[in-house]
């Protein structure tokens, strides 16, 4: 079997990265705490297997924060998030930050689990958040996994320093 390589985003994967979100996030665009993302413009990681893209990760830097925007992972069970998020964690503290952020929202369940197992911290609980970002992008659906009412924003943090 191979292993996950991480490499940053060139311009000529932007049609992929492009793909990607239309087919996943139904848009190019992500909201997080009241910003609106164009994920493209973002710095960005791309996980790759046996050669093939495989995940994407894109992040923002805020003075001694490192928001991660977007996190997307192809195909479970290979490692690929967690490696992600770890070049991730290595590029900001490089960059000199302090701490690493990112949204999820509170049908997601499965990533709560997932930054939860890595050492990621619930930070904040935005309630009501999703309906103020629907504003910025109406195409956030009102329903998410499981069925769940999608409306909060929940905010986990690691500290880098």
């Amino acid at each position: 079997m191979g292993r996950v390589e991480v490499v940053d985003a060139q311009r000529s994967d932007r049609v992929w990265i492009e793909q990607l979100l239309e087919t996943h996030w139904g848009s190019t665009r992500m909201v997080s705490r009241g910003r609106l993302h164009e994920v493209p413009d973002l710095p960005a990681l791309i996980a790759r297997f046996e050669g093939e893209p495989v995940g994407l990760l894109s992040y923002h830097i805020d003075g001694e924060d490192g928001e991660i925007a977007l996190l997307n992972s192809l195909r479970s069970g290979l490692g690929i998030g967690t490696a992600l998020l770890e070049a991730a964690l290595t590029r900001l503290r490089a960059l000199d930050c302090r701490r690493a952020w990112l949204i999820t929202t509170n049908d997601n369940l499965s990533a709560m689990n997932f930054y939860h197992a890595r050492g990621w911290t619930l930070a904040a609980l935005h309630r009501d958040a999703v309906a103020r970002s629907r504003a910025l992008k109406p195409e956030i659906s009102l329903l998410g996994q499981g069925g769940i009412m999608i409306c909060d924003e929940l905010e986990f943090e690691r500290i880098l320093i």
